[in-house]
C-alpha cells in the first residue's frame, strides 16, 4: 500500500544497519536541524529499532523518516530529514503521507511529532508550517523538555 502511495520511490528498510547508515547520511548533510552531535547520534542509533521509511532516488537515500510507538493508539515522528538538494520537491510530504498508511496497517489511531515551537528559529518555523500543511494540529508547548532555548512544540492528528 506504501509503495502504491508514493509511486515506489519510498521503501520500508528492515535492515537495522542499513537504517543507521541512511540515518547518518541525511542527518549529518543537515547541521542546520541536527547540528547537535549527541542528539544526533541518539537518533541514529534508535533508528536501527524503530519503523523506518525511506526516499530514494535512484539507489540513493534522499530522505527518511522514523516512526516511533509511543502508546497502544499513538505512535510519534520521530526523526524526519530530506537532503537540502531535494527540498521543496514533495519529498517531506511523500514521506509524511507514506508514515501515516503504515500507521494505519499497524493500528495506530493517532501521530504526533515535536518540534521547536513557532517564532524560535526561522528554520524551524518553516518546519513548523511543514507539518500544519500536513494536517497536524497543534497540541501542546512544552517550554524546557529539551532546554530553554528550544521549547517544545507538539502537534498531533488523528489517523
Amino acid at each position: 500500500m506504501i509503495d502504491a502511495i508514493c509511486q515506489g520511490m519510498i521503501r520500508r528498510v528492515e535492515d537495522p544497519d542499513r537504517r543507521a547508515q541512511i540515518a547518518r547520511a541525511i542527518l549529518e548533510a543537515l547541521p542546520d536541524w541536527f547540528g547537535n552531535v549527541e542528539a544526533r547520534e541518539n537518533y541514529i542509533e534508535k533508528s536501527r529499532d524503530w519503523l523506518f521509511l525511506a526516499d530514494f532516488e535512484g539507489d540513493a537515500p534522499a530522505g527518511f523518516l522514523c516512526l516511533k510507538p509511543t502508546g497502544e493508539d499513538t505512535v510519534e515522528l520521530a526523526v524526519m530529514g530530506v537532503l537540502a538538494t531535494h527540498h521543496r520537491q514533495g519529498r517531506g510530504r511523500a514521506l509524511v503521507e507514506a508514515a501515516k498508511a503504515l500507521a494505519r496497517e499497524a493500528g495506530f489511531s493517532f501521530m504526533q511529532v515535536k518540534t521547536v515551537k513557532m517564532g524560535v528559529y526561522e528554520d524551524y518555523d518553516r518546519t513548523n508550517r511543514f507539518y500544519r500543511a500536513m494536517g497536524f494540529k497543534e497540541f501542546e508547548v512544552i517550554p524546557d523538555l529539551w532546554d530553554e532555548a528550544n521549547p517544545c512544540q507538539i502537534y498531533v492528528q488523528a489517523l
